[in-house]
């Protein structure tokens, strides 16, 4: 019997998921355990695997196409099984599910063009003037019949409605869409009896009355460019930060570290390291020493939790890993578990090998999962100095710019040193501002005094 391949729920609140690219095609052999798709989630880009052996029969989501989670999306055919018999018998019952009913439709997106085409209409059969009828011929297109009896009931030009069906068919959401945006750009325009109305091409629209000809009010304004559409991970990164910044009461602190003793200890390691290929990032040095501070000041290591705080037992360090475009940018957490339990380079380690996953396979949810407190570096590409948004259900977010070489004072006297200026991001519900200029302090001395990292 063949093997039915869903959309598979990759996250605890992954609701739909896009194909990114299939790794296999119609036809090719798989064997268990191959991994036949890249899935985007919620969350990140991850690897989805067949579980059986067998042969790819049909692939009935294509790649970019996002469906809901259990959503047919690929038929694998068994050994001995007919590829052919197996794919009709698919297409026919799983195309209406994987193409329709099982997809998460994009917003549809309607031109300019169209919605000022209907308002213009609106607007000439409130006034009493002839004017030539604007609009468009229809060009042939995919158009649902109950779509097309819709739009010819609203007297909207079908062909100015962007379709978001199977193959860019225009269907019935999407002239609802487009009536209602008509509607409301109608009620805004409306012209009151008497008025004349005259069309501006290329920027605006505008009404004038008969009383002052030469006064002009804008109704509209036309604005040109593309829409692009939000990846799973960007409507995740989204809401989650607009939910940071509306429920979590942030507040910042700031303070300045010299660097100069942390730098001269790093370039003494990595040059004895450097035959065993390891090199100490100034990351890695800033995780030891948060992770260090955080055992002290265990509220940095907690979690608000309605009527408590709850402070917990494994000091767990978020890493911010910038993703490349071609993996749909953004930004992942990977997760440095008992940071404070481990060496500067198990700790390079494990931030290397999380890095370079992330940026090519994509991150498991184990390695996201379970942040404790977040370090965001902008200083390798020059920032001095940002504010970071608290990254739930963390009560801390470190924000970290460029070590820059700078005139300084020191012991009285002015002289050159590198200075690093961080960011605290805080929940006042758990942390108040003296607790934070005391974890700052402790953290400045690690730094400031690097030899304590190592001991």
């Amino acid at each position: 019997m063949p093997i039915e391949l869903t959309m598979p729920r990759l996250s605890d609140t992954m609701e739909a998921g896009t194909v990114v690219r299939w790794n296999v095609k119609e036809g090719d052999a798989v064997k268990s355990g191959a991994v036949v798709a890249d899935i985007e989630t919620d969350k990140a880009t991850m690897e989805m695997p067949c579980f059986d052996d067998g042969r790819i029969a049909v692939i009935l989501v294509e790649s970019g196409k996002q469906v809901k989670v259990g959503t047919p999306i690929a038929v694998v055919a068994l050994e001995g099984e007919d590829l052919a018999s197996v794919k009709a018998n698919a297409r026919h019952a799983g195309a209406a599910v994987a193409g329709v009913s099982g997809a998460v439709a994009a917003p549809a997106v309607v031109p300019v063009a169209a919605v000022q085409s209907t308002v213009v209409a609106s607007v000439q059969t409130e006034t009493s003037h002839g004017m030539e009828e604007f609009g468009a011929t229809t060009a042939r297109m995919r158009v649902s019949p109950v779509a097309r009896r819709m739009a010819e009931d609203a007297g909207i030009d079908v062909s100015k409605v962007v379709g978001t069906g199977p193959a860019g068919r225009v269907i019935k959401r999407d002239v609802e869409l487009a009536l209602a945006q008509a509607q409301s750009n109608r009620a805004s325009s409306t012209v009151a009896p008497g008025a004349s109305a005259t069309i501006v091409t290329g920027s605006a629209m505008r009404v004038s009355t008969n009383a002052a000809p030469t006064s002009f009010a804008p109704l509209a304004l036309t604005l040109r460019g593309r829409d692009v559409a939000l990846s799973n991970m960007r409507q995740t990164i989204a809401r989650r930060l607009v939910e940071s910044k509306t429920t979590i009461p942030h507040y910042q602190v700031t303070m300045k570290f010299s660097m100069d003793a942390l730098l001269a200890m790093r370039k003494s390691f990595n040059e004895k390291l450097a035959a065993s290929g390891i090199k100490l990032s100034v990351n890695d040095f800033l995780v030891r020493a948060c992770a260090l501070a955080m055992a002290e000041h265990p509220y940095f290591n907690a979690s608000f939790a309605g009527d408590s705080i709850r402070i917990h037992e494994q000091v767990n360090i978020g890493v911010a890993i910038s993703l490349p475009q071609e993996r749909g940018g953004g930004l992942v957490v990977g997760v440095i578990t008992d940071a404070d339990h481990k060496s500067l380079r198990q700790l390079s380690s494990d931030a290397r090998t999380l890095a370079e996953k992330a940026r090519t396979k994509g991150l498991s949810m184990q390695e996201m999962s379970d942040a404790t407190f977040t370090i965001s570096n902008l200083g390798m590409f020059g920032v001095e100095h940002f504010t970071a948004i608290i990254n739930p259900p963390n009560s801390a977010i470190l924000a970290c710019g460029a070590a820059i070489e700078q005139p300084v004072v020191r012991k009285g006297v002015l002289c050159v040193g590198t200075e690093m200026q961080v960011t605290l991001s805080l929940d006042h519900r758990v942390i108040d501002g003296a607790m934070a200029a005391e974890y700052l302090r402790t953290l400045k001395e690690f730094i400031e005094e690097p030899e304590t990292l190592v001991v």
